[in-house]
């Protein structure tokens, strides 16, 4: 797990609804919410140009964050980041306040490692990736900053499943807690279409090669 700490600096904000909200991004920050560890939630706003920064990063949503609201701070983990559907534009964030012994589920991002020596890549075969993130469950001190994904001993047509993924003590896959029919593929190597079409071609017959012989 990465040591890079994550800072955010937020003022607390009294005025709540969507023409708060408007108002905010217009001024250049990001409304947001930071919410949990047996305490009431607290409305904030966030400098959008920093969080541009903290976001770029795909650590910061898999780390504990700490923000400083008016002076005081507080530990948490980013819960939800909301998109403009069309602009790029941050509509809202959550925070969750953790601690070190906080059981939580984020999503961690997923990083294949291999695929340039895979059997499978080698023959011509195409590297697919059925997801980038996995759903964790954990502590909020042992939150790994991502996973691995091995795929140096796939060949074409195998799969690596989300079982088969290596975990850092403590930590659960949340899909996996719902029965063996939710072990669902991560990664897998298909043969490729191209290679594909050429096989059909040298197995197809010349043409007249079938047709019968005149009599």
């Amino acid at each position: 797990m990465s040591v890079e700490a994550f800072i955010v600096d937020a003022e607390l904000r009294n005025d709540e609804g969507k023409g708060a909200s408007r108002r905010l991004r217009r001024e250049g920050k990001v409304p947001a919410v930071i919410y949990g560890g047996n305490r009431d939630p607290q409305s904030i706003s966030m400098a959008k140009n920093i969080i541009w920064q903290q976001i770029e990063n795909e650590a910061f949503f898999s780390h504990i964050v700490t923000v400083n609201v008016a002076g005081e701070a507080q530990k948490a983990v980013v819960k939800d980041l909301q998109m403009h559907p069309f602009k790029q534009a941050i509509v809202h964030m959550d925070f969750l306040r953790v601690d070190e012994a906080s059981m939580i589920k984020v999503s961690v991002p997923l990083h294949f490692i291999g695929e340039d020596i895979a059997p499978g890549a080698k023959a011509g075969g195409v590297v697919t990736h059925q997801m980038t993130s996995v759903e964790v469950s954990c502590p909020a001190g042992k939150l790994p900053e991502y996973l691995e994904a091995d795929v140096s001993a796939m060949d074409i047509g195998d799969s690596l499943h989300l079982s088969e993924l290596k975990l850092p003590e403590g930590v659960e896959i949340v899909e996996l807690s719902h029965g063996e029919e939710h072990d669902l593929p991560v990664v897998s190597i298909v043969a490729s279409r191209a290679g594909s079409v050429e096989e059909e071609v040298e197995a197809a017959p010349e043409a007249g090669e079938d047709e019968a012989a005149p009599e």
